[in-house]
């Protein structure tokens, strides 16, 4: 029988395509990958519009059966251990991916993608960001830029209400872990 596929599936602020992430993930538990939370501090803490904080966790602990990976201190062995095969930021605000680019840990998020990093790595990044085409553009194409970052092709969710917000195509994550997981982007990256 084929091992799993492990995966860590790091959720940052984006409360609208939480949903859709979650959906996702339902999906892929139990079909060839094995799927470990990790949550933002905003989004392990904040009660939205979208929903409850602890509502989510409740939803990801019912997908993945263990509670998430919600401290600093819990994220850092993640590297050391080799804990997962590759590493998933979906959502991904335009704030972690700043934090990313600078190398910020305040984090449990971004404590997991450096820790998984220090062992060469991929890391999978879905955009859900108002700003992708403004203000977070130069950190979106800076990750592009580096080694280990695979992208989930994205498009312009909102063209004419939203002209500068981009949104993963969160149903291409399985497609693109499993070509990060050979070394290579999945294209094409931007969708019409």
């Amino acid at each position: 029988m084929k091992e799993p596929i492990r995966v860590g599936f790091a959720l940052t602020g984006s409360f609208c395509t939480h949903e859709r992430v979650l959906s996702v993930m339902e999906s892929m538990q139990g079909e060839g990958f094995e799927l470990t939370p990790i949550l933002s501090f905003n989004a392990g803490q904040m009660d939205t519009r979208f929903g409850t904080a602890a509502a989510l966790r409740e939803r990801l602990y019912a997908i993945c059966g263990k509670p998430p990976v919600d401290t600093i201190e819990a994220a850092e062995p993640i590297g050391p251990k080799k804990m997962f095969d590759v590493l998933v930021v979906a959502p991904c605000t335009g704030n972690t991916a700043a934090k990313l680019v600078s190398a910020i840990t305040d984090t449990p998020v971004t404590m997991a993608v450096k820790s998984h990093l220090r062992s060469g790595r991929p890391v999978v990044i879905a955009v859900s960001t108002n700003d992708a085409l403004s203000g977070s553009a130069a950190n979106i194409g800076a990750l592009l830029n580096r080694r280990h970052y695979y992208f989930v092709p994205m498009k312009q969710d909102a063209p004419q209400a939203k002209p500068c917000s981009v949104v993963a195509e969160m149903e291409k994550l399985p497609e693109t872990i499993e070509a990060a997981l050979s070394g290579h982007q999945l294209q094409p990256i931007l969708c019409g």
